[in-house]
């Protein structure tokens, strides 16, 4: 295949790493997982690889160090890494490569770090296996590289466990261990997923700052565009296997010439404004089961005949700005602001139906929250914000009977509820539903979708039989899913899939009040704005109350009315979303603000 113009380009400009034609196929099929990668990685550069779950980003990452998951092959292309190809080097220099020259920061980074042994031992063990340093320098090397990362390289810290780290301390040692053999090429693979938006923006800074000091190029894979936006050098989107979009960050966020690049880009919430929410119609196509011609077709507005015929290609449509799409020069202009609505009204009549006064929670003789005060009315949403252990997913769980330990009045439509679940009332207990942050332990994984949406309406007496089937039909149809995944079990879902079923489940209850916690953190931006715009559809129509938890303040600004920003178990500032956000009084609030990922 011939090399795309952004390739030639900068193959000139001296790349750290190039990538040729890369496929990869399932073993013993004929089907490709992803094919026709061509990309550059220049010293220095950051380049963010984004799309969907499914869309073979995480695939084309580990390939840069050879490797394929189990069932799939590197079926074709090179990896030239200054002039050698990675692919065709035998294994016993390829293993000398991964990791001293080619380094990989995981998604989850605990996997990184053995939790029976002390960090600083970790360190230094690294060097040794690859042979870097004198036995009286590596201890040194070691605390030069977490002093390097912004933590503390004293004693105490160098004989701690992984397990008594903060998630942001985990990535940043991870990071450290990245970078201690001074690699030529970083692979990043979701490394900020799941932290909160100070520890990212904290972990984010420190990863660019390496970069480009040592003059290391990184790909940085995620589904976070917003977090692309404020990174990358360039960025390059993939669907259903294909680059469909290359060029620089600016040509990408102000001009995106591909109709998917544009959808991801319409599912972000914004800071500045509060957005209609959307999700993309559909799902990615698996491999061997993706259309003809551009493979985005059948999620396309802008499809036509030809679009099904043959493969696009990647081609130019600006200086150094690639697409794969026939139509790209006929689809018109997109604006950054489609899709924005006016922000929730606050100065709009409220109806209290519950109430949250002077709650103290523990954990044994720890007291974690303190005295927060809060309601909520009908038809409303209120956020709950702040940082990993402000506080959020416990007051969450005090108000859904999910912990115990707590003094306080909670107060339920004028009823004084139980601290417990089980011993409040089954009218109570009903009408209050909560869904959880992990769709993957939430749901029975043995049971089918009709079992886990019918269990509710049999649980509080609603309906059984052939009338639970009936409405568990009508509540995935509300949820966007549909009555052929009835029979399914839950494991053969997607994130998205299990938590729209986990929605389903707390709407068959038929509840009044939902608690969200944290229930988009970990999903693609296109399946968190459809649910997204399904919860708000469901306020609107059904008047139901919902109290989110969230990091996310972009989202709380396109969902909530009202917020509470919460610092170590204290509400520090509380109100409107919009006074809150646009006018913020403490400067926590303006730092949570500023360290906000945004494309706006």
């Amino acid at each position: 295949m011939t090399a795309s113009p952004e390739l030639v380009g900068l193959e000139k400009q001296g790349a750290g790493l190039v990538v040729q034609d890369l496929g990869v196929r399932l073993t013993g099929k004929p089907v490709d997982v992803v094919d026709d990668i061509d990309l550059v990685l220049a010293p220095g550069e950051v380049v963010g690889l984004v799309g969907e779950s499914g869309s073979g980003k995480t695939t084309v990452g580990t390939s840069l160090l050879g490797y394929s998951r189990a069932g799939a092959f590197i079926s074709s292309g090179k990896v030239l890494l200054e002039e050698r190809d990675v692919l065709s080097m035998h294994w016993r220099e390829m293993r000398q490569v991964r990791g001293e020259e080619i380094a990989y920061v995981p998604q989850d980074p605990a996997s990184a770090l053995n939790p029976s042994i002390r960090i600083g031992k970790q360190l230094v063990e690294l060097l040794e296996l690859r042979g870097i340093g004198t036995k009286e320098s590596r201890l040194q090397g070691a605390r030069d590289g977490l002093a390097e990362v912004g933590l503390p390289s004293d004693d105490e810290f160098l004989s701690r466990y992984a397990h008594q780290l903060s998630g942001g301390q985990v990535q940043r040692v991870a990071l450290a261990m990245a970078f201690l053999p001074k690699p030529k090429v970083l692979v990043l693979d979701e490394p900020t997923t799941g932290l909160d938006v100070t520890t990212q923006a904290m972990v984010l800074q420190t990863m660019a700052v390496l970069c480009r000091t040592h003059g290391v190029s990184a790909l940085y894979v995620t589904h976070d565009l917003a977090v692309v936006a404020n990174i990358a050098d360039r960025v390059a989107v993939m669907y259903a296997g294909q680059i469909v979009e290359l060029g620089p960050k600016e040509a990408m966020f102000n001009a995106p010439a591909h109709p998917y690049t544009r959808a991801l880009l319409d599912s972000i919430p914004h800071l500045s404004q509060a957005r209609a929410l959307t999700g993309i119609p559909g799902r990615t196509p698996a491999p061997g089961a993706r259309p003809s011609g551009c493979r985005f077709n059948d999620r396309c507005e802008f499809a036509i005949d030809e679009c099904r015929g043959d493969v696009p290609a990647l081609l130019p449509i600006a200086d150094n700005h690639d697409v794969r799409c026939i139509r790209a020069r006929d689809i018109g202009s997109w604006d950054i602001s489609r899709g924005t609505v006016p922000d929730a009204d606050p100065d709009k009549a409220r109806e209290v139906i519950l109430s949250v006064e002077g709650l103290n929670v523990f954990y044994g003789r720890k007291h974690v929250v303190h005295d927060v005060s809060f309601d909520l009315a009908t038809a409303e949403v209120v956020a709950l914000v702040g940082e990993s252990g402000s506080g959020k997913t416990t007051i969450s769980r005090s108000i859904g009977g999910l912990h115990k330990d707590w003094t306080g009045v909670i107060r339920f439509d004028g009823d004084e509820l139980a601290k417990g679940a089980r011993q409040r009332s089954a009218v109570n207990r009903k009408r209050l539903q909560y869904i959880f942050q992990n769709p993957y332990l939430s749901l029975n994984p043995r049971l089918t979708i009709e079992q886990i949406v019918k269990r509710p309406m049999e649980l509080f007496g609603l309906a059984k039989g052939k009338e639970a089937t009936d409405r568990a039909v009508d509540l995935l149809d509300q949820v966007a899913l549909g009555p052929r995944m009835l029979r399914y079990q839950a494991s053969r879902l997607s994130g998205g899939e299990r938590q729209r079923v986990a929605i389903a489940r707390a709407l068959a209850a038929e509840p009044d009040v939902m608690i969200c916690d944290e229930i988009t953190s970990a999903l693609d931006v296109s399946v968190q704005g459809s649910i997204v715009e399904l919860l708000e559809g469901l306020r609107q129509s059904r008047g139901i109350s919902m109290v989110f938890v969230t990091h996310n303040l972009a989202l709380v600004r396109s969902i909530a009315a009202r917020v509470e920003i919460l610092q170590q178990g204290r509400v520090v500032e509380a109100g409107a979303v919009v006074d809150v956000m646009d006018n913020p009084r403490e400067d926590y609030t303006r730092s949570l603000l500023d360290n906000s990922p945004r494309i706006d």
